[in-house]
């Protein structure tokens, strides 16, 4: 599934289930152009569809940056009129959406930089790890862009109001300890420890259930609300599922032999 050849793109790896999407643009500090935002809700929707897709992963290219925002070298070519703008923000809104609303569990591995549009990709994810000398920012209010709805929302959800006021307005940066300490991050890990402690949360979420996983980002959504939340109907059809599907038998069956579980998804 891998895309693009220029400097600035997506690639793609799928390793027993776990699909990485690379953010690859290192010269930028894996900035985002307007063709990778619009490619990647494309990889997430193929991994949408497959049947053996247990999680994805978004990791940025090298060490020094997860991602730095959006590619601002191209705005006066493709984000300088009303008609490009528009295009410019679905592009951005549909990447974030894709991930938020996938069935499969996302994981956001965060190295180094991690500012603007980066924040807002990796809060459509579910889960978000990074090393602690990573360094976020939110600098809209640097640039005199206005920042999307639903990602102000995204963020509103995950820190809360006050935080992310404070953040807008002050535009400052903060390291990965006290993204970790105000919630934009689940866990922080020194960077000797990162690649393993990251690949073992990894490991767990992609072995467990994945009806049970689905019917969980139903309800979360469903209690979240939004243009695009789920209904109660649709929440609680996927919880029945789980209970008559072979990964519910397997649970039991495994928790009788006293070992792992090896779920199917089915």
């Amino acid at each position: 599934m891998s895309v693009h050849t220029q400097p600035g793109h997506l690639k793609v790896d799928e390793t027993n289930g776990i699909v990485t999407i690379h953010i690859c643009n290192p010269a930028r500090f894996n900035a985002m152009s307007l063709s990778m935002w619009e490619q990647m809700a494309v990889i997430v929707a193929q991994a949408e569809r497959s049947t053996t897709t247990r999680a994805l992963v978004l990791a940025g290219e090298g060490d020094r940056a997860f991602m730095s925002g959006a590619d601002i070298s191209e705005f006066g070519r493709l984000r300088n009129d009303p008609e490009q703008i528009a295009r410019y923000g679905l592009a951005v809104n549909n990447a974030q959406n894709a991930l938020s609303e996938t069935r499969h569990p996302t994981i956001a591995v965060i190295r180094g930089i991690c500012m603007g549009g980066g924040m807002g990709l990796s809060l459509a994810c579910d889960l978000r790890y990074c090393t602690d000398d990573s360094r976020f920012r939110m600098p809209a209010a640097k640039l005199g862009l206005g920042y999307a709805r639903p990602g102000v929302q995204r963020m509103r959800e995950v820190l809360g109001s006050a935080r992310t006021t404070e953040l807008f307005m002050t535009a400052r940066t903060f390291d990965g300890i006290e993204a970790a300490r105000i919630g934009m991050v689940h866990e922080v890990f020194a960077r000797a420890s990162f690649d393993q402690s990251v690949a073992e949360r990894i490991a767990a979420v992609s072995g467990n259930a994945p009806l049970t996983i689905t019917a969980a980002k139903l309800a979360l959504r469903h209690l979240a609300g939004g243009e695009n939340a789920p209904s109660s109907s649709e929440v609680d059809a996927a919880t029945d599922a789980c209970f008559l599907s072979q990964d519910y038998q397997e649970g039991q069956q495994a928790f009788r032999d006293k070992r792992p579980p090896a779920f199917n998804g089915r």
